[in-house]
């Protein structure tokens, strides 16, 4: 649990102002907050003492005593025998030895005590006792739990054990004073202690926020952390409010009587001097081979067999210069390590078959690794920079990306650690903090307030601005950096000032706000060290459900940019699900086609691929399938690869509010002029139609007008995306004169600069867009050539997510590939291929895992197709024979091909296993029928029990498919409605968090249509009903709530698998978009005769005339399909053009084109 509200820059401005000259940390258990406490403390001029409250055994780590009822708090839980789970014991650093061992004790704590919480015991201290600093700790601590047993004996005998470790002026008798009877209790046997080992006393402070009145803020972070109310009695809470950092005249007060005990903080602090640093790159000993005497030597040689490999024997002198280039920049820089490290990995993913992707990140700029093949992108061709990648003045290691098949990923990092040493190789920490909205929503769950509370003022809270959120602080306070958030947040300063509740909701949050949550272990970054890990940081296991402690990963306790700052390599692993998508297409394509398809060769011109893009039907397309993506497609028309880099790169926040995404459109198409800001930048900026979309266009730029070389363009486009108003100035007056002593006059040097400045902002890095574009581009080939081997691999990759499995099987049906139900006799583990049809993966079924399925598939392909559902029983083995997984498969209608109906089958499985089991029970004893030895055409059954040819409606085989699948396969309830469905609302699922505000800025009120699933009925705490449920269309779904007043009104018509039309708001001030349901109805289609034909004479056509009748149909939209005969000719009408007989149509229309016109 992550208890502690009081933030680093906080606390040290408090030392400061009250004049401390040092300041103390003793996380509890680890050593989390170590490199910002000590940074910040340098800072401003505090000295930092570094150090640990450790949880400790009471003899031995190894011990695992019975815990004893549920009750686990600060003091350390209780057990069988009386003793606690854990004790508390202070641990401070005096110098660097100290903390070398403070990082292996708090390391050893973790890997080898671990039992619920990381401790240590007396023989990690006595091998680790140099250079530390003890105190007898807190009321937890294994004196202070003595003494409050009344055993003063055994507390003078543990804190003389500890004397004796540590040394006699390297153990302080602790005393504290948070106004705690226990505390007063034990401190007069806490001086007797002192007298009687002659050890020096040390008067603390716990400081668990940094004011009093921070007090609140702690208690409600600590209900957070429990889950519960600050109204409950019986929860986790400390005791009254002195847990802040006092200043030394309140110590001095508080432990008037024993002046040394405050002057001995001073004394410790005098002591403690570790020296952190940062900076030094320690990169791990690559394994060279013995005819090379370097590592630089090493990745010359790589590099130049690569380029062979690459671009042919013989190289031009552009590639060998840039190659040479590279080079010497990755020598002077002691990087070579680095390359060969990461070729290595790459090398024996490549060589194991594992998919790696093209290159992300910047390091798609660098020749040297596109000849290693860490990257697939030629640099010279796209004219990719080295300097963005490797700025020969960065002073920090350079930044390699790489994308992993995500099947494969802890695999990598298995390899990693064989390679280097378990002992050299971790994942990475992360901590969550609160943010702005959960602080909210946590403040009113907390502090008892009904869900509306916390959910209204949470949505009077400004929008996500530029991707970013606006902290509390900011809505109240004018700060340039949220100038729009703060203007956005007018509605909930009013209600702050106005509404008591809120203002005692938003109190509590602001105390909240940024606050670590809880800490978890980075998506990608993993650190590998030359020597042992803990002789840089410490680390620990992170424990996971199901998973033994011993066997929990190894993450470190620092984060990662702290992991960084100490010069560890940090490389970064990531799973990109999209490579598992392209290698599961790429194998159903060999199996149905019988050859191998090689993406590296595809063409990057290939006219299928741009078609499908051009008209949007890009679902499943890696970085290309949303829909305000596939719009800005359709608008954009691409025709090359760069195109798709284009889109990549535009569709983000900060060049969308700068309208380049539509701005490119348009210039690429004619709609509007190419606009170059100097003839001379023709080079430049042609291919984009004149927008600095790149970053990389904006270095070209400096160094075209201004003289820049690409380095200092580099420093250039770093300055601008800072913000440092002071860097951005100094560039500008070298911009303006280089520009200047280029030959340009300075005008054009101020106008080119201020497009510059903002735009190096909005300015996306090229070598990534072209990376991912690579990767867009094949899987938009793959698509558009082998659509049903794709679909199939993406429905693979989406089994256990249910809505994007949704979209994709209907994008299935929308382009004609019929997707089957799950199928015992055709169906794989995964989603296939067979004929053109993809039947559905047996292991994407509920309650059905691989370990059931495979087996099932096995014995098919081995022995054939199952005949019936008594043959299918003889074959598998029994564990596959469980009820769960049996009643799921017969719902999800995969033994029809065995000629039962499902509700037949479901009516009698159970006796037919129980029939089936006894039998092969019984031939596995050896023990044969009276008859003897069965013959090979007996089924072994007297008596076969039949199944019934019941079936249920399609309704509840819907149902189940619903329950059993996460979505309707076979069919769907709004077959057939569609079109009219599409008329009654305002838009698709999918658009509804497109739709425009209104002009007050207010969320637009819209009607939605759909199938209702998942159905909650909730009660509110003052005992109204309202309601949550999944609206699904075709396409897409979204989250439905129906407040109280909504649901007297229409909760009625509330039902799982309902067809209704909901009326409300869209909510997009959450990660995920919701809606707010004002109003709900029933959808019923409106009888009427399906088609209406009307017959005009040709000669009587006129433009006038088709307007006319356009605006007449128009008018009475509905249903019925319109038919114009015209002479021979016949024509239908568009969708749009579908009307409802049911008002008078007819009667308008003969007046319009007479009384013979309308023939049905």
């Amino acid at each position: 649990m992550l208890d502690g509200a009081a933030r680093i820059p906080d606390a040290v401005a408090a030392a400061v102002n009250d004049g401390q000259p040092a300041l103390g940390i003793t996380d509890h258990g680890n050593m989390y907050g170590v490199l910002d406490f000590y940074k910040g403390c340098n800072q401003h001029g505090i000295k930092p003492v570094i150090g640990t409250e450790a949880y400790m055994a009471l003899e031995s780590r190894e011990e695992r005593p019975a815990r004893r009822g549920r009750k686990m708090d600060d003091s350390g839980g209780d057990t069988d025998d009386g003793s606690k789970l854990y004790y508390h014991l202070t641990l401070l650093a005096e110098n660097n030895t100290g903390y070398s061992n403070l990082l292996k004790l708090s390391s050893r704590a973790f890997l080898e005590g671990y039992y619920y919480k990381p401790r240590m015991d007396w023989d990690l201290f006595q091998q680790h006792s140099s250079g530390l600093i003890a105190t007898t700790g807190c009321l937890g601590s294994v004196v202070q739990q003595a003494l409050l047993k009344g055993d003063y004996k055994g507390a003078l005998d543990r804190a003389a054990r500890l004397q004796d470790i540590f040394g006699r002026d390297n153990l302080f008798i602790e005393l504290q004073d948070h106004e705690i009877p226990e505390q007063r209790r034990n401190n007069p046997h806490l001086l007797e202690i002192a007298r009687a080992l002659n050890a020096p006393l040390l008067a603390t402070n716990d400081l668990h926020y940094t004011h009093q009145h921070d007090a609140i803020s702690h208690d409600a972070l600590l209900c957070v952390q429990t889950g519960s109310q600050m109204s409950d009695p019986d929860r986790f809470k400390f005791h009254g409010d002195q847990h802040y950092l006092k200043s030394a005249r309140e110590m001095r007060d508080l432990f008037s009587e024993l002046p040394e005990s405050c002057d001995n903080t001073l004394w410790i602090a005098e002591r403690a001097d570790v020296n952190i640093e940062f900076g030094n790159v320690y990169l791990p000993d690559f394994p060279l081979p013995p005819e090379f005497e370097s590592d630089d030597d090493y990745l010359r040689h790589l590099a130049f067999e690569g380029a062979k490999e690459r671009w042919g024997h013989r190289l031009s002198d552009e590639i060998v210069d840039r190659l040479g280039y590279e080079l010497r920049v990755i020598a002077d820089m002691d990087f070579s390590a680095y390359f060969l490290i990461t070729w290595d990995l790459i090398r024996h993913a490549r060589e194991n078959n594992i998919r790696v992707g093209p290159g992300r990140g910047s390091a798609a700029g660098c020749a040297v690794a596109y000849c290693l093949q860490i990257t697939d992108l030629d640099p010279i061709k796209y004219d990719l920079l080295f300097e963005r990648f490797l700025n020969p003045g960065r002073k920090s290691m350079p930044d390699i990306d790489m994308d992993f098949d995500d099947r494969y990923r802890d695999e990598m990092i298995r390899y990693t650690a064989e390679t280097y040493g378990r002992e050299h190789v971790a994942q990475i920490i992360t901590f969550s903090t609160i943010k702005a909205r959960a602080a909210v929503r946590d403040a009113a769950r907390v502090l008892g307030y009904p869900y509306a509370v916390g959910d209204k003022v949470a949505k009077a809270m400004p929008p996500l601005v530029m991707g970013r959120d606006t902290p509390l602080w900011a809505c109240f306070d004018q700060n340039e950096q949220y100038v729009d958030g703060f203007k956005a947040a007018a509605e909930l300063r009013q209600m702050y000032d106005s509404d008591p509740d809120v203002k005692r909701v938003v109190d509590v949050a602001k105390g909240l706000e940024g606050l670590r949550r809880q800490d978890s272990i980075h998506a990608a970054a993993v650190v590998i060290t030359r020597d042992p890990l803990t002789e840089y940081l410490p680390i620990q296991r992170k424990p996971e459900s199901g998973v033994a402690p011993e066997d929990a990963p190894v993450v470190t306790q620092f984060e990662m940019n702290g992991v960084e700052e100490l010069g560890l390599l940090k490389m970064d692993f990531l799973g990109l699900r999209t490579l598992s998508i392209i290698d599961e297409a790429l194998k159903l394509i060999e199996t149905v086609t019988g050859a191998a398809l090689d993406l590296d060769q595809i063409p990057l011109d290939d006219a299928e691929t741009f078609s499908l893009l051009q008209a949007g039907d890009s679902l499943g397309v890696f970085q290309l399938e949303s829909a305000p993506m596939r719009s800005l497609m359709r608008s954009l028309n691409p025709t090359s690869f760069d195109d798709i880099a284009a889109l990549v790169a535009l569709y983000r926040p900060g060049p969308m509010a700068a309208n380049m995404h539509n701005d490119y459109a348009d210039r690429k198409n004619g709609r509007k002029p190419t606009d170059l800001p100097h003839g001379d930048l023709g080079e430049i900026l042609d291919d984009t139609y004149g927008l600095m979309i790149y970053q990389e266009s904006v270095m070209r730029v400096a160094q075209r007008i201004a003289g820049y070389t690409l380095a200092e363009a580099d420093d250039l486009r770093k300055a601008c995306g800072k913000k440092d108003r002071q860097l951005i100035a100094q560039q500008r007056i070298k911009f303006v004169e280089g520009t200047v002593a280029s030959g340009y006059d300075e005008q054009l040097g101020t106008g080119l600069f201020d497009i510059i400045e903002p735009f190096a902002d909005y300015a996306f890095n090229k070598s990534h867009a072209f990376g991912y574009g690579l990767i867009s581009y094949q899987t938009a080939y793959l698509k558009a050539n082998y659509r049903v081997e794709f679909m199939a691999a993406v429905l693979t990759g989406v089994k256990h997510n249910l809505d994007k499995a949704g979209i994709y099987l209907n994008d299935c049906r929308q382009s004609g590939i019929v997707v089957e139900v799950p199928n015992v006799n055709r169906s794989d583990v995964d989603f296939g291929s067979i004929d053109g049809r993809i039947p559905f993966g047996l292991s994407a079924v509920r309650n059905v895992g691989e370990g059931v399925v495979s087996p099932i598939v096995e014995e098919r392909k081995a022995n054939g197709p199952y005949t019936d559902f008594y043959d299918f029983c003889e074959r598998v083995p029994t564990s596959v024979l469980n009820k769960r997984s049996l009643e799921a498969l017969i719902k999800a209608g995969a033994f029809e091909s065995c000629g039962h109906s499902r509700q037949g089958l479901l009516l009698v499985a159970d006796q037919i296993v129980d029939q089936v089991v006894n039998r092969r029970r019984e031939a596995d004893m050896g023990i044969q029928t009276l008859f003897g030895e069965l013959d090979d055409t007996s089924s072994g059954f007297d008596e076969r029990i039949d199944v019934p040819e019941d079936e249920v409606d399609e309704r509840t085989m819907l149902a189940w498919e619903k329950e059993m699948l996460g979505l309707y396969v076979s069919s769907h309830p709004l077959y057939g409605l569609d079109a009219s469905l599409k008329r009654a609302t305002d838009c698709a699922i999918a658009d509804a968090p497109n739709q425009p505000s209104y002009e007050d800025g207010r969320d637009p009120f819209i009607t939605l249509g759909g199938v209702v699933s998942n159905l909650q009925r909730k009660f509110t705490r003052g005992g109204d009903a309202m309601a949550v449920f999944d609206l699904e269309d075709l396409q897409s779904s979204i989250e439905v709530t129906v407040f109280p007043r909504t649901m007297a009104e229409h909760g009625h018509q509330l039902d799982d698998d309902a067809v209704l039309l909901v009326s409300g708001r869209i909510d997009t001030r959450d990660d995920e978009p919701k809606f707010i349901a004002n109003k709900l109805n029933y959808f019923e289609v409106k009888t009427g005769p399906a088609e209406l034909r009307l017959t005009v004479p040709s000669h009587q056509i006129s433009d006038k005339l088709v307007e006319q009748l356009k605006t007449l149909l128009s008018q009475h939209p509905g249903d019925t399909t319109v038919f114009l005969h015209l002479g021979k000719q016949v024509v239908q009408l568009p969708n749009n053009f579908r009307v409802d007989t049911n008002n008078g149509l007819a009667g308008e229309l003969r007046v319009l084109l007479g009384p013979e016109a309308v023939l049905a």
